[in-house]
């Protein structure tokens, strides 16, 4: 029977999410909230390691586990380079592309950073799980009408592959032998085609294309935006919150909590109702895309995400996609359980840890 215990690290924007699973057990956990005032002091995110390792260790030292029984650390991996999906193991050349911010400023990055700190002054290894980098896409699936421009795989990763490994065991099969549609449905929206393992195709949940969300304006017709840009009513950080963060439910509603969503739509506001509808069905019709990207062949469709657990919409999505396959319902993100199942399966040798770049 396995026994180990694994220190897992989250780090936020504000926030550091720490935890120590006793296999796949949550046995403690803590989320250390940062002074926003306190983090502008540091110039770059590299510089917040030594601040953010004091949380860490006032965390292990108060969570009433034996530092010593700790076999590995695992964190939120950052922004590197495009890679395919697994577990890594922290080396120095991820080290480095963390440290430098070469592909970007990010708190994630301080995932890896505070997990090889820890882990290496006690000699156990480190690793990080399905960053958001994570890039499986086939190259038929990257190419646009515009050559200076290529679709990008940014997407949930993290959750998307590990409610895919749990409903494939819930099918009782191996993720490696299903095709899947996985739908995180957040303030961001991703939807991949999962077919053996792989993320053929996805969305950018980030700032591209995609079903418009509470908070993003997804794919829009291009002309227009063309012509919106260039109208001197807005300048490019304007242009940039309206796509990310002001569009959306956000943009038509003034929300972007579904929560007062339901109300509006339950108290007979028309206009909520309509836009509600709209998204549901941008949603639908991208499921539909990944269902022709894995050519019909599709063994279940996955909802997850914190839009998961409102019933109104997976009942008005449902109708329109139950007929390509069953859909499984896993709502919510858990993170810090998805990257402590990662580790999990290296320690207890059902997969082995790659090495960054691959």
């Amino acid at each position: 029977m396995t026994n180990h215990f694994i220190l897992v690290i989250n780090p936020g924007s504000t926030s550091t999410k720490l935890a120590i699973y006793h296999n796949d057990k949550e046995a403690a956990s803590e989320s250390a909230s940062h002074s926003v005032e306190m983090l502008k002091s540091f110039a770059h995110i590299a510089d917040q390691l030594d601040f953010r390792m004091k949380a860490l260790d006032d965390f292990v030292a108060s969570s009433g586990i034996d530092p010593a029984q700790i076999d590995a650390v695992v964190g939120r991996g950052g922004l590197l380079r495009p890679i395919p999906g697994g577990v890594y193991a922290v080396n120095d050349a991820m080290l480095s592309d963390l440290k430098t911010g070469i592909y970007g400023e990010h708190a994630s990055n301080l995932g890896g950073l505070l997990a090889h700190a820890w882990a290496s002054a006690r000699n156990i290894p480190a690793f990080i799980v399905d960053p958001v980098v994570v890039d499986e896409m086939e190259e038929v699936a990257r190419i646009t009408g515009i050559p200076e421009i290529r679709r990008r795989s940014i997407f949930h990763a993290l959750n998307q592959k590990a409610v895919a490994r749990a409903v494939a065991a819930k099918l009782g099969e191996s993720y490696l032998a299903l095709n899947l549609i996985v739908v995180h449905l957040g303030g961001g929206i991703s939807i991949g085609a999962h077919r053996k393992g792989r993320v053929i195709d996805v969305n950018n949940a980030l700032d591209g294309d995609g079903p418009f969300t509470p908070e993003r304006a997804g794919s829009v017709p291009a002309g227009q935006l063309v012509e919106l840009c260039f109208s001197n009513e807005f300048d490019l950080n304007q242009m940039k919150k309206k796509l990310t963060g002001q569009g959306g439910l956000a943009a038509h509603l003034g929300s972007n909590d579904l929560r007062d969503i339901d109300a509006r739509i339950d108290s007979g506001d028309a206009k909520a109702v309509q836009v509600f509808d709209a998204m549901v069905y941008a949603i639908a019709k991208w499921i539909g895309e990944m269902a022709v990207a894995l050519k019909g062949e599709v063994d279940a469709i996955v909802l997850t995400g914190g839009m998961a657990k409102d019933s109104l919409l997976v009942q008005k999505l449902s109708s329109y996609i139950s007929w390509i396959a069953q859909i499984e319902i896993v709502p919510g993100e858990n993170e810090m359980h998805a990257l402590a199942l990662g580790c999990l399966r290296i320690l207890m040798n059902e997969e082995t840890a790659l090495q960054y770049p691959p």
